[in-house]
């Protein structure tokens, strides 16, 4: 079952025609359809799924929530503060910092104005010393208090070269920037774009990674309820588009003014043959219930780090020390994350890491859910071209995280874009 609100349209006959077809009601198909709604336009959003969200959807079981996918939100992305109801998420923050278990201890970091009580430990992690860690400060600070625009045009290479050149690698790299922005990226190599990466370590300078209290598919659902409920089309497999017209398994829709394929990275090219397939990045996630009473990261809600050496796991989080409505009263969730497809067999090498990850015994924790995710971001691999064209000429339009950067806000903003150049062409 998926999330707590019916947002389900009705599933009775396709209109004939509409305005504008968007293919797809994730993030990206519902930004587009919600600002041409706005603008007047008569809006039908299909997609194949029973519920909107695309790959953001969240699973309520026996009331535990489990987000499909490691997933958080960052509200200091400018376009999601203007496209989200903040107060009506009820967004529970993480801290911002992290822990790192190493030798038989965990060392929690944090920038010590927030958590001066952290400053030991932090100076005791094995990062390479206090040098690496100003270096580190003072270029995230320089990506916080650099324009989007220029942090996005400057000279690409990876990340990793990045940090190598400026003093960055060595402990630094491997024990704190490897495994938490290999959370984010989604590979281990940090062959990933310093455009995209300086974008990021922006918008974790600017704000504080959050989850909804109940579950992250609640923004695609504040999106989804500003249509109105008869223009979104779900359990509606589309076979194929053309100008003027979208074939689904339940009939075809004539497009009077413009199509919008807001598809995944994995589908893009089946309905679109003249784009390429994007490179795309897996992970595995996995939930556990630690016995009742359990209590981990001394109820901080923190994100632990997982080193390579001693299992597939980048995080881990007790997401109930985040928001315990994730699961029911008295009970621990705890949400853990690795780069690649992997599988419930590899359940016992994962425990066994979360037990050096968190120091404790994990032999009793139970597996709730798995959750191997294909293709869940898009690469951003340099030289990368944030702001690839969305119009594609005789009435066709894309719009998804691949046009733009492998995030939320990349996925409203393409919604936008492409709505934009809807508007554009119709004038």
């Amino acid at each position: 079952m998926s999330g707590d609100a019916d947002l389900s349209s009705s599933q009775e006959e396709l209109p004939a025609a509409a305005e504008v077809v968007v293919v797809g009601a994730g993030l990206a198909g519902l930004a587009a359809a919600v600002r041409l709604h706005n603008r007047g336009l008569q809006v039908q959003v299909v997609d194949s799924a029973d519920a909107p969200g695309g790959r953001i959807r969240t699973d309520v079981v026996d009331g535990f929530r489990f987000d499909r996918g490691f997933q958080l939100y960052n509200p200091a992305y400018p376009e999601g503060a203007r496209m989200f109801d903040y107060p009506g998420a009820r967004l529970r923050p993480f801290v911002a910092g992290a822990a790192i278990a190493h030798g038989g201890r965990r060392y929690r970091l944090a920038d010590p104005r927030r958590r001066p009580a952290w400053l030991l430990d932090s100076l005791r992690a094995p990062v390479g010393g206090p040098l690496p860690m100003a270096r580190l400060a003072a270029y995230a600070a320089r990506c916080a208090t650099t324009a989007p625009t220029r942090l996005s045009t400057r000279p690409d290479t990876s990340i990793h070269d990045v940090f190598v050149g400026d003093g960055m690698s060595g402990e630094l790299e491997r024990n704190l920037l490897q495994p938490f922005l290999a959370g984010v990226f989604l590979e281990r190599e940090l062959a990933t774009s310093r455009r995209f990466a300086d974008l990021i370590l922006r918008s974790f300078v600017r704000g504080t990674p959050a989850v909804p209290a109940l579950g992250m598919q609640r923004l695609p659902e504040q999106l989804a309820s500003r249509l109105p409920v008869d223009s979104i089309s779900l359990n509606t497999e589309v076979i194929r588009v053309a100008p003027g017209r979208v074939d689904t398994d339940r009939g075809t829709i004539r497009a009077e003014r413009a199509v919008v394929v807001a598809v995944g990275p994995a589908r893009v090219n089946a309905l679109l043959p003249a784009l390429p397939s994007p490179v795309t990045r897996s992970c595995t996630t996995w939930y556990h219930r630690p016995p009742p009473g359990t209590e981990l990261s001394d109820g901080d809600a923190l994100l632990t780090l997982g080193s390579e050496g001693d299992g597939p796991l980048v995080n881990s989080a007790v997401i109930t020390n985040t928001a315990p409505e994730y699961a029911p009263a008295g009970q621990t969730l705890v949400s853990s994350t690795a780069v690649g497809l992997h599988s419930e067999a590899d359940d016992a090498l994962v425990r066994r890491q979360l037990a050096t990850m968190y120091l404790t015994g994990t032999n009793d924790w139970e597996l709730l859910a798995c959750y191997p995710i294909a293709a869940a971001l898009p690469a951003m691999t340099p030289p990368l071209n944030i702001r690839q064209p969305v119009s594609l000429g005789e009435g066709l339009f894309v719009a998804g995280d691949h046009r733009d950067t492998a995030s939320i806000q990349g996925a409203l903003v393409s919604g936008r874009r492409a709505a934009d150049a809807v508007l554009a062409a119709s004038a």
